[in-house]
């Protein structure tokens, strides 16, 4: 299997930051200059009022929408965004961008050390989920826009639009998080372990430099997506899909060849994960993931007294990876501080990757807040819309 390569052009735009002045890293290092890829969708209004950041989580990039360049499929979040879609690129301009860290543009193991000439490698800092907001605050800069209308995003996403609201709340109207949590559990960090674990594990890792090498240890790479791809469905939607259905050609149990058509599914993720991700990307941002912690000292009240953000907050029923327990407590939190929140808890079998699909209760609820935040806003074209029917969703 071929090592993953970077896009030679990262899909949408690039910028250069941290050349006047770089960025600061929870770690202590500084970062710069360094690339940032993103791209947009839409038309920016004239008093740019009109943005939404969209934050993809650990395994996206900046192509939430339109066809991939690299996979040739839809973006990962393409039924949300676009013109007359929820996300509605006739009336919002939509910003995603790849994270620092990543392997889609932006500054990563996989990118080149401008001081150096070579390939960053383990050479890379540690990025926490804050210095990955901090550089999409530079680059609003950059671009010469104050405030967003709205942060959104799920798991990892999630995340971000959590730590936007904390540390840059003033910039951001309104926010929606899903699918995500305050802080990594034990649970959590153990699963990104074994997964990182995989990948280092591998003879071709070699000690995390083997982008110049022409190797890549993308075997472990393998196994840490189809363990990770596993936490993202429920055991209902496996049973109901696959149950112990065999494989036509399974013969021999000493090969590691699929015996169970869920086997084959999870190898299948696996698979095709590793042509558009880096290794070392992967250990970096699970690091950054498993570091994050809203609250240090434990007090998530505090966290977010003061907060303006208007605040959606949406968890599934059947998601183990991050529960519905973590959303509420957030929803809690913010509440006992003040902050206007709202939680709501949606039945869906498809577990953590629900964020992603069509669940129309959600569909229902978000219209409403996205048209609700418009009003309060004053964007043209924003109407008032009638309360969803809340049946079947447990509310704060």
């Amino acid at each position: 299997m071929k090592p993953y390569q970077p896009p030679l052009t990262p899909p949408g735009h690039v910028l250069i930051l941290g050349d006047d002045e770089p960025l600061t890293l929870d770690c202590g290092q500084t970062l710069g200059p360094f690339p940032l890829a993103y791209k947009s969708y839409g038309t920016l209004n004239k008093n740019r009022s009109n943005v939404i950041l969209v934050a993809h989580a650990l395994t996206g990039d900046q192509v939430v929408a339109g066809t991939h360049p690299i996979t040739g499929r839809p973006g990962w979040w393409d039924r949300m965004v676009g013109p007359g879609k929820l996300l509605d690129t006739d009336r919002f301009f939509i910003l995603c961008v790849n994270v620092p860290g990543g392997c889609m543009g932006s500054a990563g193991p996989a990118a080149i050390n401008p001081q150096t000439g070579r390939v960053w490698s383990t050479d890379f800092p540690p990025i926490s989920i804050a210095d990955m907001v901090r550089a999409q605050a530079m680059l609003l800069d950059r671009l010469g826009i104050d405030d967003l209308f709205m942060a959104i995003g799920g798991s990892m996403g999630g995340m971000q639009i959590l730590q936007w609201v904390k540390d840059f709340g003033k910039r951001v109207f309104s926010a929606t998080a899903l699918a995500t949590a305050g802080r990594h559990s034990p649970q959590q960090i153990a699963l990104h372990s074994i997964g990182r674990r995989a990948i280092m594990a591998d003879q071709d890792w070699c000690d995390g430099r083997y982008h110049e090498t022409g190797r890549a240890p993308t075997r472990g790479l393998e196994v840490a997506r189809m363990l990770a791809h596993l936490t993202y469905r429920s055991p209902e939607e496996l049973d109901s899909r696959f149950g112990r259905e065999l494989r036509t050609d399974a013969a021999n149990i000493w090969t590691p060849d699929p015996d169970y058509q869920v086997e084959s599914y999870l190898n299948y993720h696996g698979s095709v994960f590793t042509k558009r991700f880096d290794p070392a990307s992967y250990v970096l941002i699970t690091r950054a993931l498993d570091g994050f912690d809203l609250a240090p000292g434990g007090d998530l009240v505090a966290a977010f007294k003061g907060t303006t953000t208007r605040m959606l907050l949406a968890a599934y029923d059947t998601d183990w990876l991050y529960p519905p327990e973590q959303t509420h407590s957030l929803a809690k939190a913010m509440s006992e501080a003040g902050s206007d929140v709202t939680y709501r808890c949606y039945k869906a079998v498809t577990g953590h990757d629900s964020f992603l699909l069509d669940v129309p209760e959600f569909d229902a609820d978000f219209s409403h807040f996205l048209e609700e935040c418009a009003v309060r806003r004053g964007l043209p074209g924003a109407l008032p819309v009638a309360a969803p029917d809340e049946a079947g969703q447990q509310s704060l």
